[in-house]
């Protein structure tokens, strides 16, 4: 590939936030040896950034030393690389250093969101859950729209099997990103693993209005749709059979289970039509009990 193709290929990893980090490397490293870097301008500050990430990715710190090397000489202040150094110091450096590191860099800038969510990170993976919960917690009463945080603050809870603090959470996400129907099938997952079908059905049907609105009634669902026809019909099939299921968040059971039911099941069948394979057999089985 030439330097121009490679450059452009990184530029569109950059605008889609792509993270692809073996071929960043290897793209990466093809600018470098061409010592091209200098002569980017902007962009080529952005691409050691983004080299310097995919390096650390791959294992290659020496590539990834070199890179912070050349964006620490350009902006010898930067939170941002502050932050990517941190962010280096976690692939070597004990959970204890790198806390210490960002508490530095946040005592001398407490407005360093990147720097705050860093540590959050590092926090949680060493598994001290009830001290993350609370630095989270205390982020998101400063930064209400980050809806990432509210749906890590909901993973961290789901993990600790504290699914109604969870659904709580997801529950902010989805004030501020209600379109996203990937946030709405995260609730909704979570609302039947926490044994609330109603909830869990009302939000299923949801996920499978958004994803089918664009689509004739004879195309079969696609992507997130299959999953979210997956969930109505382990809802339905379980309603049916139980038609007094508690619900925590007290969500009406609809009147139409049955039909809901029939549709799930044919809509889930719609799908696999015409796929032979083990998978589509075993499906087909399960919808057949």
């Amino acid at each position: 590939m030439s330097l121009s193709s490679a450059l452009e290929r990184l530029s569109t990893y950059r605008t889609n936030n792509t993270r692809a980090s073996q071929e960043t490397f290897e793209k990466g490293c093809q600018v470098l040896k061409a010592g091209s870097t200098p002569n980017l301008g902007d962009e080529g500050w952005a691409f050691l950034e983004q080299l310097a990430l995919a390096s650390i990715d791959v294992g290659r710190l020496d590539i990834a030393d070199l890179s912070l090397k050349q964006l620490g000489a350009k902006f010898p202040r930067s939170p941002r690389v502050d932050v990517l150094t941190g962010i280096r110091m976690e692939a070597t450096e004990s959970a204890g250093v790198v806390l210490q590191y960002y508490d530095e860099l946040m005592d001398a800038d407490p407005t360093n969101v990147a720097a705050w969510k860093r540590q959050i990170s590092v926090i949680r993976r060493i598994g001290r859950y009830e001290k993350a919960v609370e630095e989270l917690s205390n982020y998101l009463d400063t930064f209400y729209t980050d809806v990432e945080g509210w749906l890590e603050l909901a993973d961290i809870y789901c993990v600790c099997n504290q699914y109604t603090s969870a659904l709580q959470a997801l529950s902010h996400a989805l004030a501020l990103a209600p379109q996203n129907p990937f946030t709405v099938l995260q609730f909704a997952e979570t609302a039947y693993t926490a044994g609330d079908l109603p909830l869990a059905l009302k939000m299923f049907l949801l996920v499978v209005d958004m994803g089918e609105r664009d689509l004739g009634t004879d195309d079969p669902p696609v992507g997130i749709n299959i999953r979210g026809w997956f969930g109505v019909k382990l809802c339905s099939r379980q309603l049916v059979a139980q038609p007094n299921s508690p619900s925590a968040s007290n969500t009406p059971i609809s009147k139409n289970l049955k039909k809901i039911d029939e549709l799930a099941t044919e809509r889930v069948l719609v799908a696999y039509r015409g796929n032979r394979d083990t998978g589509a057999r075993q499906v087909s089985d399960w919808m057949a009990r």
